[in-house]
């Protein structure tokens, strides 16, 4: 039996939107069929595992039928049992689903070695950009790797000598119209030139909207529009967002 796709959301910076990614990513999927688990590795904060809560909650008190990932939490010291959750989670799931902390975390990092997918969504500012490199503070050229990207670049050389496998390395630029035009255009240029030495893809994400915080007591997402009442143009915008 094959396993599961990983999916590790991470970045060592907080407040990036991995939770809010990661979330709308497991019941877009489980919408669709697919078997999906979530692990939320943040024992601190447990936004994700939260979420879910909230979400089951919902359901029982409306009488409704949901999209529901399983969702579990780490609150171990060991990877040995990190291991172990893992396969218990994944022996019946398509896809697995990890949301980490926003700092630096050595079960983050272990996870992250043996994603599928990679997905690390970055704040489109310099700011966060220097999570994965670094530019000319003149010509905004970028002038070498960061730490992360370094580490996720020989994390997928020792995969890959390992096992053959391939981690496919998604950089997801959110909150993208928070900008200046001419600073996107920087943002844009330099992720560009980034990728190509370290090996990344770059997608779209999702913009600054009060909605995503909305939507967190009732555990619903923007996936469940036959529960969400009447949607404003701003809504179905956020929609077609989630869907790219």
């Amino acid at each position: 039996m094959a396993k599961a796709h990983h999916i590790v959301f991470a970045n060592e910076k907080g407040g990036t939107g991995k939770s809010t990614t990661a979330i709308h990513v497991a019941i877009g999927l489980a919408s669709r069929g697919a078997r999906v688990a979530c692990l939320d590795l943040d024992t601190r904060q447990r936004t994700l595992y939260r979420y879910f809560e909230n979400r089951r909650d919902t359901m029982a008190r409306r009488g409704i039928d949901l999209p529901m990932p399983g969702f579990h939490v780490f609150d171990q010291d060991s990877q040995a049992r990190l291991e172990q959750q893992i396969a218990e989670i994944e022996s019946d799931t398509d896809y697995v689903i990890f949301d980490t902390p926003g700092r630096d975390d050595k079960f983050a990092r272990f996870v992250a070695t043996r994603a599928h997918t990679l997905v690390t969504p970055i704040n489109d500012s310099f700011v966060d950009f220097d999570l994965i490199g670094r530019v000319d503070g003149e010509n905004f050229k970028v002038k070498k790797l960061s730490f992360y990207a370094e580490m996720i670049w020989e994390a997928r050389m020792a995969r890959a000598r390992a096992d053959g496998a391939t981690i496919d390395w998604v950089v997801l630029r959110n909150r993208l119209h928070n900008m200046e035009a001419r600073n996107q255009q920087r943002m844009t240029d330099a992720i560009a030139e980034l990728a190509k030495r370290a090996g990344f893809r770059v997608i779209p994400g999702l913009n600054e909207r009060v909605i995503y915080r909305e939507l967190f007591p009732s555990g619903l997402t923007l996936v469940d529009k036959g529960h969400l009442g009447n949607l404003g143009t701003a809504h179905i915008v956020a929609r077609q967002e989630l869907r790219d």
